[in-house]
């Protein structure tokens, strides 16, 4: 792969008043932006900043409504992804594409002209791997890797194309500390080669350390430019909200509540060839208490959460207890009318449907735990339309998520607004019981810091919350005990005064509790 570059100060790409209307919305309006030949470039703002907008219309997925794109000093126009390609740009999208049931090499085909081999494709994205220190096996099932890797495939296929330019979008949500450090090694060489990069994130810090220019969007508008080396994560979140984000504060928790939430010897085999099994895994949470679970992805998380929530209950009812009653074998709708709520990890399709509007969505979620309230008819079950708008209404307002209407539908949100709704949602019902899952996954400072705050609120109010989360500045945030989730195995909890993140390195390594096999499974 020859290295490339542009002659002069002329930018690389350039947009000119580049502006995007939805309607009467104008998701971006007016943007000028100068990326330059051998650049690392952030692009930061809140959730429903534009970002993506702009990043779509880079790339050829949506056209744009006004303004003009320059390659190189020339106009031009992108009206498709294989439009961007063949001009010099590749994009690696935050949420991937990638068939499970494929290798490596054959996923990595399917982006490429069809007149390949397989095996020479194979052949140059190993070389393209192990030279920019993604080392891959193209002969390995997609089902069978990590997250990291995963997003390594997605990377070499788009280095395949021979980019100029890299647009990234939350490259690192999904990586654990060791596997983001291989990512701006990466980051490194493209640049040193001459190419450039787009870098979209809400981890300030990298931002920070990588980047040698960012341009900062609020509301569809350029808000501000900055080399974000000698600034601060506050002041660059500053920049992005227009004020100080909060900082969230846990005093008023307390871990001397009853217990409301108890996993027993809970062991769960593996569903499909690709999950993790539950091994033995005992936690109690107490109302007042916030447990937060660190791990790397792919330790058991999301087999852990649907455990908990009932998503796939296990044969022994005493398992799992909820407010003291035993729930193990008991489903989603049941444990909601004992007082629990759920948070999955996945917004679209798992805890929303994308194409239906915010209201239908509360219905879907809370027609039984709020059967009284909702509905109306008798065994007919008729939509009190009214009363649901007014609570969707109030949780827009509690939570602060900004959309396009009134009852938008759920996938026009941006990521982060949506996370708000779906997180606002279950707390509007007060329940005595929370579980959540990546509670602020791929969401900017100022949601965070809300969502965060609400989730220590409802332990304040005597509730018992459990959050899973594989970001560690989340988990010192909000967590009054910190447990850790290694190979489907819990450890002990442990007060997260006591903890530190080299402790959570130990046990992530292998460094269990005294839980498996022993009787308790808290340390209080």
């Amino acid at each position: 792969m020859s290295a490339v570059g542009a002659s002069g100060d002329r930018p690389l790409l350039a947009v000119r008043s580049l502006t995007k209307l939805f309607g009467s919305f104008a998701a971006c309006n007016g943007i000028d932006l100068d990326i330059q030949p051998g650049e690392i470039h952030a692009l930061l703002g809140e959730n429903g900043a534009g970002k993506s907008t702009l990043v779509k219309m880079l790339f050829g997925v949506l056209a744009p409504t006004g303004g003009e794109i320059l390659w190189k000093g020339e106009p031009v126009r992108i009206p498709s992804p294989g439009a961007a390609r063949r001009l010099g740009i590749g994009m690696v999208f935050q949420h991937f594409s990638l068939f499970e049931a494929l290798t490596v090499a054959e996923n990595i085909a399917l982006s490429l002209s069809p007149g390949i081999s397989l095996s020479k494709v194979a052949e140059e994205a190993s070389r393209l791997s192990h030279l920019y220190g993604l080392p891959l096996d193209p002969k390995a099932h997609v089902a069978d890797l990590s997250v990291g890797e995963r997003q390594r495939i997605e990377i070499v296929r788009a280095l395949l194309q021979n980019p100029e330019l890299i647009i990234l979008d939350e490259p690192t949500s999904v990586l654990t500390p060791q596997e983001a450090d291989r990512l701006f090694e990466t980051l490194a060489k493209l640049k040193a080669e001459g190419r450039s990069v787009l870098y979209i994130s809400h981890r300030l810090e990298e931002v920070q350390r990588i980047c040698d220019r960012a341009t900062v969007l609020r509301h569809g508008k350029v808000t501000g430019a900055c080399d974000p080396r000698p600034e601060t994560p506050s002041s660059l979140a500053r920049m992005m909200v227009g004020s100080d984000v909060a900082s969230v504060s846990t005093a008023g928790t307390n871990t001397r509540g009853d217990v409301l939430l108890e996993a027993r010897h809970l062991s769960v085999p593996a569903r499909t060839p690709f999950a993790v099994s539950l091994k033995n895994v005992c936690l109690k949470v107490r109302g007042g208490e916030v447990l937060a679970i660190a791990g790397v992805a792919g330790n058991g998380q999301g087999e852990l959460f649907d455990a908990l929530s009932g998503e796939y209950p296990v044969a022994d009812a005493a398992a799992l207890s909820i407010r003291g009653r035993a729930a193990g074998n008991l489903g989603i709708t049941a444990r909601r009318l004992m007082g629990a709520g759920f948070v999955p990890e996945e917004r679209h399709g798992h805890a929303a449907v994308p194409g239906l509007p915010l209201s239908d969505n509360l219905v879907l979620a809370r027609n039984q735990s709020d059967r009284r309230t909702f509905l109306s008819g008798g065994v007919l079950g008729i939509i009190r339309r009214a009363v649901v708008h007014i609570a969707s209404r109030r949780i827009s307002e509690t939570m602060d998520v900004r959309k396009s209407g009134e009852d938008p539908a759920a996938g026009s949100l941006s990521g982060g607004n949506l996370q708000k709704y779906i997180v606002g949602r279950e707390l509007d019902r007060q329940p005595a019981v929370l579980i959540v899952n990546q509670p602020t996954w791929g969401v900017d400072a100022g949601a965070a810091s809300r969502i965060r705050q609400a989730l220590v609120d409802l332990a304040k109010s005597g509730s018992a919350v459990l959050v899973i989360s594989q970001d560690l500045d989340e988990i010192f945030e909000v967590a009054t005990e910190i447990a850790v989730i290694s190979e489907g195995r819990l450890s002990d909890a442990y007060p997260a005064h006591e903890m530190t993140r080299e402790k959570i390195g130990l046990i992530m390594g292998g460094m269990y509790g005294k839980t498996e096999g022993g009787e308790a499974g808290h340390a209080h």
